[in-house]
């Protein structure tokens, strides 16, 4: 029950979304504008602040070399699934990683984190990892499949933070840490406003994009197109909700983690994909309906996942 309350905000925010566009209350582009929203400023505030908050000095090195080694897999199996398996084409694939990899560790996986572990101390070096580590590498890829040639040009890559606001807030936010620089009270109440809209934009642009949203299929020699969409989905899903906490349960054994290490681990990795997948893939106009597909999919389901693993691993 205490799980079914934690994903309850989560599922009447994206229905929201999908009602309101339904019944015209939002207009056809709304969920572009909506993301370009949360992409551009409120989600570079949230990460500023949640990262300047964040000291890396306390990091729990192996249960986060444990998360971060699922993730990468997860991610990397499923950018190999779009390519050999699925023939999708390069822009998509970094989606497609995005998307099987990349865990809701703020909306959902705080409250989530509360009920099941009783501590958020752990999300925020999931959060660190995702924004340092995994999100560049998805920007560059993305960056790089606009480029008519598909180079990879230093001179852009060096760029990028500069370009891209969700790292630079990120960067910014870490260089705060580091120094240990404050926040003026001022700016800090600013950017809380800013950034406390970014997780229910999302969902409601979420849900819109879902009213009337087409199956995001490229021609190629496959009998039922909307049967290949479904397997597509269905694979994407299953490594994100099953492969990626197995992973993470296989490595935190091998690291010899501590039973809450590992239940921490297991958890934090069974997450959901974030609606961050869905914000990129409209910002660069590549994979929305698998990604938007995807963390409905993915949010519906995962409560069984992280139901078996508290099961399982808990005290």
């Amino acid at each position: 029950m205490r799980l079914i309350s934690a994903f309850l905000p989560i599922w009447l925010l994206a229905a929201a979304g999908y009602g309101a566009r339904r019944r015209g209350l939002l207009g056809p582009d709304a969920a572009s504008v909506l993301g370009r929203f949360v992409f551009h400023l409120a989600m570079p505030a949230a990460l500023f602040l949640t990262m300047s908050a964040t000291p890396l000095s306390r990091l729990s090195v192996l249960p986060l070399l444990a998360f971060t080694a699922s993730t990468a897999a997860a991610v990397a199996l499923s950018w190999l699934a779009a390519s050999r398996w699925f023939g999708r084409p390069a822009a998509e694939r970094p989606i497609w990683g995005m998307t099987a990899g990349y865990v809701n560790s703020a909306n959902l996986g705080i409250p989530v984190a509360q009920q099941v572990l009783g501590s958020v101390s752990f999300l925020a070096e999931v959060v660190l990892v995702q924004n340092l580590l995994v999100t560049p590498v998805i920007l560059i890829a993305l960056d790089r499949a606009g480029d008519p040639e598909g180079r990879i040009r230093m001179r852009r890559i060096a760029s990028l933070p500069l370009r891209n606001p969700v790292i630079l807030g990120s960067a910014m936010g870490v260089v705060w840490s580091v120094r240990r620089l404050p926040v003026p009270p001022t700016a800090h109440a600013t950017l809380a406003l800013l950034g406390a809209a970014a997780v229910p934009a999302g969902l409601v642009a979420l849900g819109a994009s879902l009213h009337g949203a087409a199956p995001d299929v490229q021609p190629r020699p496959l009998p039922d197109a909307a049967r290949a969409v479904d397997w597509e989905l269905a694979a994407v899903a299953a490594l994100k909700l099953v492969g990626q906490p197995l992973l993470a349960l296989v490595i935190g054994l091998a690291l010899h983690l501590t039973h809450v290490q590992l239940l921490t681990v297991v958890v934090c990795a069974g997450l959901p994909t974030a609606q961050n997948t869905f914000v990129f893939a409209q910002e660069y106009g590549v994979g929305q309906a698998l990604a938007n597909r995807g963390v409905a999919l993915t949010t519906g389901l995962s409560l069984a996942t992280l139901a078996a693993a508290a099961a399982l691993l808990g005290p």
